[in-house]
Protein backbone atom coordinates (compact mmCIF):
# COMPACT_ATOMS: atom_id res chain seq x y z
CA UNK A 1 0.00 0.00 0.00
CA UNK A 2 1.57 2.90 -0.83
CA UNK A 3 0.15 6.95 0.54
CA UNK A 4 -1.04 9.68 -2.02
CA UNK A 5 2.80 10.84 -1.96
CA UNK A 6 4.29 7.01 -3.58
CA UNK A 7 5.25 6.31 0.11
CA UNK A 8 5.20 2.36 1.28
CA UNK A 9 2.97 1.87 4.38
CA UNK A 10 1.24 -1.04 6.48
CA UNK A 11 -1.97 -1.88 5.02
CA UNK A 12 -3.57 -1.41 8.79
CA UNK A 13 -1.91 -0.63 11.97
CA UNK A 14 -0.64 -4.00 13.62
CA UNK A 15 -3.07 -4.68 17.12
CA UNK A 16 -1.10 -5.34 20.60
CA UNK A 17 -3.22 -8.07 22.63
CA UNK A 18 -1.89 -7.98 26.38
CA UNK A 19 -3.73 -8.61 29.39
CA UNK A 20 -2.06 -7.49 32.56
CA UNK A 21 -0.50 -9.40 34.93
CA UNK A 22 0.11 -11.83 32.62
CA UNK A 23 2.95 -13.05 30.26
CA UNK A 24 0.84 -13.35 26.83
CA UNK A 25 1.29 -10.82 23.98
CA UNK A 26 0.03 -11.10 20.98
CA UNK A 27 0.41 -8.81 17.76
CA UNK A 28 -2.81 -8.88 15.43
CA UNK A 29 -1.58 -7.93 11.73
CA UNK A 30 -2.44 -8.09 8.00
CA UNK A 31 0.00 -9.73 5.74
CA UNK A 32 2.70 -8.13 4.91
CA UNK A 33 3.99 -7.69 1.13
CA UNK A 34 7.63 -7.63 -0.27
CA UNK A 35 7.67 -3.88 -0.66
CA UNK A 36 6.40 -3.60 2.80
CA UNK A 37 7.25 -6.26 4.92
CA UNK A 38 10.21 -4.38 6.53
CA UNK A 39 7.99 -1.57 7.61
CA UNK A 40 6.32 -5.06 9.18
CA UNK A 41 9.92 -5.96 10.66
CA UNK A 42 10.27 -2.81 12.46
CA UNK A 43 6.88 -2.79 13.92
CA UNK A 44 7.48 -6.50 15.27
CA UNK A 45 10.76 -5.00 16.74
CA UNK A 46 9.26 -2.43 18.23
CA UNK A 47 7.02 -5.04 20.09
CA UNK A 48 10.16 -7.68 21.16
CA UNK A 49 8.44 -10.11 18.38
CA UNK A 50 10.00 -13.52 18.84
CA UNK A 51 7.60 -15.45 16.36
CA UNK A 52 5.34 -15.21 13.84
CA UNK A 53 2.24 -17.14 12.76
CA UNK A 54 1.23 -17.28 9.23
CA UNK A 55 -2.16 -18.52 8.57
CA UNK A 56 -2.78 -17.56 5.37
CA UNK A 57 -0.78 -18.17 2.04
CA UNK A 58 2.44 -16.85 1.58
CA UNK A 59 2.87 -13.37 0.08
CA UNK A 60 6.33 -12.64 0.81
CA UNK A 61 9.50 -15.07 1.49
CA UNK A 62 10.46 -15.69 5.21
CA UNK A 63 14.32 -14.77 4.58
CA UNK A 64 13.76 -11.19 5.75
CA UNK A 65 12.14 -12.41 9.08
CA UNK A 66 15.21 -14.81 10.11
CA UNK A 67 17.70 -12.22 9.73
CA UNK A 68 16.02 -10.29 11.61
CA UNK A 69 16.08 -12.78 14.11
CA UNK A 70 11.94 -13.46 14.37
CA UNK A 71 10.78 -17.32 13.43
CA UNK A 72 8.20 -18.05 10.95
CA UNK A 73 5.74 -20.75 11.74
CA UNK A 74 3.06 -22.11 9.17
CA UNK A 75 -0.08 -22.63 10.06
CA UNK A 76 -2.39 -21.65 7.01
CA UNK A 77 -6.24 -22.35 7.06
CA UNK A 78 -9.00 -21.85 5.17
CA UNK A 79 -10.54 -18.16 5.22
CA UNK A 80 -13.50 -17.92 6.99
CA UNK A 81 -13.74 -21.39 9.37
CA UNK A 82 -12.09 -22.18 12.15
CA UNK A 83 -8.77 -23.82 12.64
CA UNK A 84 -8.21 -27.20 12.44
CA UNK A 85 -6.85 -29.61 15.58
CA UNK A 86 -3.69 -29.83 13.75
CA UNK A 87 -3.31 -26.20 13.60
CA UNK A 88 -4.75 -25.32 17.21
CA UNK A 89 -2.42 -27.98 18.76
CA UNK A 90 0.96 -26.58 17.08
CA UNK A 91 -0.46 -22.46 17.81
CA UNK A 92 -1.17 -23.42 21.69
CA UNK A 93 1.93 -25.59 21.80
CA UNK A 94 4.21 -22.27 20.28
CA UNK A 95 2.12 -20.11 23.09
CA UNK A 96 2.98 -22.49 26.22
CA UNK A 97 6.60 -22.68 24.61
CA UNK A 98 6.97 -19.12 24.40
CA UNK A 99 5.04 -17.73 27.44
CA UNK A 100 5.35 -20.42 30.03
CA UNK A 101 7.48 -23.50 29.43
CA UNK A 102 10.77 -21.53 29.55
CA UNK A 103 11.74 -18.65 32.22
CA UNK A 104 11.22 -15.29 30.31
CA UNK A 105 14.37 -12.63 31.57
CA UNK A 106 13.66 -9.69 33.91
CA UNK A 107 12.37 -6.77 31.74
CA UNK A 108 11.80 -8.75 28.37
CA UNK A 109 8.65 -9.80 27.44
CA UNK A 110 8.08 -11.78 24.15
CA UNK A 111 5.51 -10.89 21.28
CA UNK A 112 3.75 -13.53 19.55
CA UNK A 113 2.51 -11.88 15.81
CA UNK A 114 -0.18 -13.48 13.82
CA UNK A 115 -1.38 -12.21 10.83
CA UNK A 116 -3.95 -13.60 8.06
CA UNK A 117 -4.53 -11.49 4.92
CA UNK A 118 -6.62 -9.15 6.85
CA UNK A 119 -6.44 -9.19 10.28
CA UNK A 120 -9.48 -9.61 10.90
CA UNK A 121 -10.46 -13.41 10.98
CA UNK A 122 -7.71 -16.07 11.15
CA UNK A 123 -5.64 -13.85 13.27
CA UNK A 124 -7.78 -12.84 15.71
CA UNK A 125 -9.73 -16.75 16.20
CA UNK A 126 -6.17 -17.72 17.64
CA UNK A 127 -5.69 -15.35 19.44
CA UNK A 128 -8.97 -15.57 21.71
CA UNK A 129 -8.44 -19.46 21.57
CA UNK A 130 -4.84 -18.45 23.67
CA UNK A 131 -6.92 -16.26 26.01
CA UNK A 132 -9.58 -19.04 26.16
CA UNK A 133 -6.84 -21.36 26.95
CA UNK A 134 -4.21 -19.79 28.90
CA UNK A 135 -6.19 -17.46 30.73
CA UNK A 136 -9.52 -19.13 31.19
CA UNK A 137 -11.42 -16.26 29.44
CA UNK A 138 -14.54 -16.47 28.46
CA UNK A 139 -15.02 -16.86 24.67
CA UNK A 140 -17.27 -13.68 24.47
CA UNK A 141 -14.90 -11.92 26.56
CA UNK A 142 -11.74 -12.87 24.66
CA UNK A 143 -13.56 -11.73 21.63
CA UNK A 144 -14.83 -8.23 22.93
CA UNK A 145 -11.26 -7.37 23.97
CA UNK A 146 -10.00 -8.52 20.75
CA UNK A 147 -12.63 -6.33 19.06
CA UNK A 148 -12.20 -3.30 21.29
CA UNK A 149 -8.47 -2.85 19.55
CA UNK A 150 -9.35 -4.71 16.28
CA UNK A 151 -12.58 -3.25 14.98
CA UNK A 152 -14.40 -6.06 12.73
CA UNK A 153 -12.69 -9.11 14.02
CA UNK A 154 -14.38 -12.20 13.65
CA UNK A 155 -16.91 -13.17 11.66
CA UNK A 156 -20.35 -14.68 12.71
CA UNK A 157 -19.24 -18.57 11.52
CA UNK A 158 -15.95 -17.92 13.30
CA UNK A 159 -18.00 -16.56 16.59
CA UNK A 160 -20.08 -19.28 17.08
CA UNK A 161 -16.75 -21.67 16.81
CA UNK A 162 -15.54 -19.72 19.76
CA UNK A 163 -18.45 -19.78 21.44
CA UNK A 164 -18.68 -23.42 21.41
CA UNK A 165 -15.16 -23.87 21.91
CA UNK A 166 -14.14 -26.18 24.42
CA UNK A 167 -10.45 -25.82 26.71
CA UNK A 168 -8.31 -28.93 25.70
CA UNK A 169 -4.47 -27.78 26.43
CA UNK A 170 -3.35 -29.91 28.84
CA UNK A 171 0.21 -28.43 29.43
CA UNK A 172 1.11 -25.71 32.39
CA UNK A 173 -1.32 -22.33 31.97
CA UNK A 174 -3.69 -24.26 29.79
CA UNK A 175 -6.92 -24.94 30.70
CA UNK A 176 -7.78 -28.54 29.96
CA UNK A 177 -5.94 -30.26 32.93
CA UNK A 178 -6.12 -30.38 36.50
CA UNK A 179 -3.28 -30.32 38.75
CA UNK A 180 -2.79 -31.02 42.33
CA UNK A 181 -0.38 -31.84 44.80
CA UNK A 182 0.21 -35.20 46.90
CA UNK A 183 1.84 -34.85 50.47
CA UNK A 184 2.81 -38.08 51.66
Amino acid sequence: MKDSGGAIMIGSKPTLIAVDGTPLRFLIMDAPRPNNLHLYIKECKKYNVTDVVRVCEPTYSKTDLIHAGIQLHEMPYPDGHSPPDEVLDRWLDLVHERFYASPIPSGSSPTIAVHCVAGLGRAPVLVSIALIEFQKMDPVEAVVLIRKHRRGAINDKQLNFLETYQRRYKKRGGGGGTSCCIIM
